[in-house]
C-alpha cells in the first residue's frame, strides 16, 4: 500500500493520484506547476485540474523511460552571473524594517548544480543526485572552498583567505582556524552573499517586488517546498524567476550566505552591511524542498554550524564585480 504524501490516505500500490485529494503519487513526479493558477501538476498533466488550462506534457527523453524535466535556464559547467545594480531597500520583513543601501554586485542564475560543483572539485557529495538539481551535503567551509577553486580556475583574485593562504582544502571544517577567515569584498573572485545582498536580490533589486517570496505571491508558482516538491529537490530553473532572472531563490535548497548568524537583525541603517564579527553559526537563506511557505519567503532566516550539512542545504555564489560574466 502507498500513503498520499499530502494528506496521509492509503492507497493501492498501482495507483497514480490520490482518490482524496488529487495529489500525484507513486512513479508520477511532480515536476512543475500550473502557469495560470499555480495547482500542483504531475508530468502528464494535459490541463489543470483547477482552471483547466492546457500545459504542456514534459515528455519521456531518457533512456530508462523516466520523466525528464526541462529548464527554463542552462546549466553550464560555470555558472551564468547575472547583474544587480545596487541601490537601498528596507530589510527584515514583508514590509522592511530598516533601511539598507547595497553596492553593486552579480550573483549566480540559480543555486550551484551538482554539474558545477562536480567541475569545480572533481566530485558530488550530494544525497538527492542528478546533474541539474542543486548540490546539497555541502558545509559553508565546502562552499567557500569551491568560491576560491573556481576563482582559481578563471585567474580571479581568491575573496577568502586564512592567514596569507587561499587554498583552503587542507583545513577540516571542524578545525578552530576557520575563526580566522577573511573575505576581501574587493577582490574580483567569487564569493558567497551577504545576507543583505541575498534579500536584496530575492526581492529583485531595484526592481523591489513587495511579495512574500521571490518572484511573486503564489508560493507554487515560485518555489519547490514541503507542500509540492514530492519530498526531493528539482532540477534548477523549472519555477517562475523572479524580476532579476533569478530561479529558485525561494525553496528547492536553503542557501549558506556569509554573515554569522545572530537570531534577530540589528535594525539601524547600514551601508553594504556583513553581519558580526563573530559568531557560532552561519546564516541561511530561501528555505528548502521540506520546509513550509512560511519559512520560503524573502525574510525568513535561520542558521547553522559551519560544518553543518544535510540534502536541503546548498549555496549560490556573486561577484563584487558588477560587469562580470561567466
Amino acid at each position: 500500500m502507498l500513503n498520499c504524501i499530502k494528506c496521509n490516505t492509503k492507497l493501492p500500490d498501482a495507483a497514480n493520484f490520490c482518490s482524496n485529494c488529487g495529489f500525484p503519487v507513486g512513479s508520477i513526479k511532480v515536476c512543475r506547476s500550473c502557469p495560470a493558477c499555480g495547482t500542483t501538476l504531475s508530468a502528464i498533466d494535459k490541463f489543470c485540474s483547477q482552471c483547466g488550462k492546457a500545459v504542456r506534457v514534459i515528455k519521456d527523453t531518457t533512456a530508462n523511460g523516466s520523466l525528464h524535466e526541462v529548464s527554463h535556464t542552462r546549466n553550464d559547467s560555470v555558472p551564468r552571473m547575472v547583474p544587480v545594480k545596487g541601490g537601498t531597500f528596507l530589510m527584515g520583513s514583508l514590509t522592511g524594517d530598516f533601511q539598507v543601501t547595497l553596492s553593486s554586485f552579480c550573483v549566480s542564475e540559480t543555486p550551484i548544480t551538482q554539474k558545477q560543483y562536480a567541475y569545480v572539485i572533481g566530485k558530488n557529495p550530494s544525497k538527492l543526485q542528478g546533474e541539474n538539481r542543486p548540490v546539497e551535503m555541502v558545509n559553508w567551509c565546502e562552499a567557500l572552498i569551491f568560491c576560491n577553486t573556481l576563482s582559481a580556475i578563471q585567474g580571479l583574485t581568491p575573496c577568502y583567505q586564512i592567514g596569507q593562504m587561499t587554498d583552503l582544502q587542507s583545513f577540516d571544517a571542524n578545525s578552530p582556524v576557520w575563526k580566522r577567515i577573511a573575505c576581501n569584498f574587493n577582490a574580483n573572485g567569487y564569493r558567497l552573499l551577504t545576507e543583505a545582498e541575498w534579500e536584496y536580490a530575492a526581492r529583485g533589486g531595484r526592481n523591489i517586488m513587495p511579495t512574500r517570496y521571490a518572484g511573486g505571491s503564489d508560493i507554487n508558482q515560485v518555489a519547490w517546498y514541503g507542500e509540492n516538491s514530492d519530498i526531493t529537490t528539482h532540477t534548477v530553473g523549472l519555477k517562475k524567476p523572479n524580476s532579476l532572472g533569478l530561479y529558485d531563490m525561494c525553496g528547492n535548497v536553503t542557501e549558506w550566505c556569509w554573515d554569522y548568524y545572530e537570531p534577530h537583525l540589528i535594525p539601524n541603517s547600514q551601508t553594504d552591511p556583513r553581519g558580526p564579527a563573530i559568531g557560532a553559526m552561519h546564516s541561511k537563506r530561501g528555505g528548502c524542498w521540506l520546509d513550509d511557505a512560511e519559512q520560503c519567503t524573502v525574510f525568513y532566516r535561520s542558521g547553522s554550524i559551519p560544518s553543518g550539512k544535510s540534502s536541503s542545504l546548498g549555496f549560490r555564489i556573486c561577484r563584487s564585480d558588477f560587469n562580470a560574466k561567466a
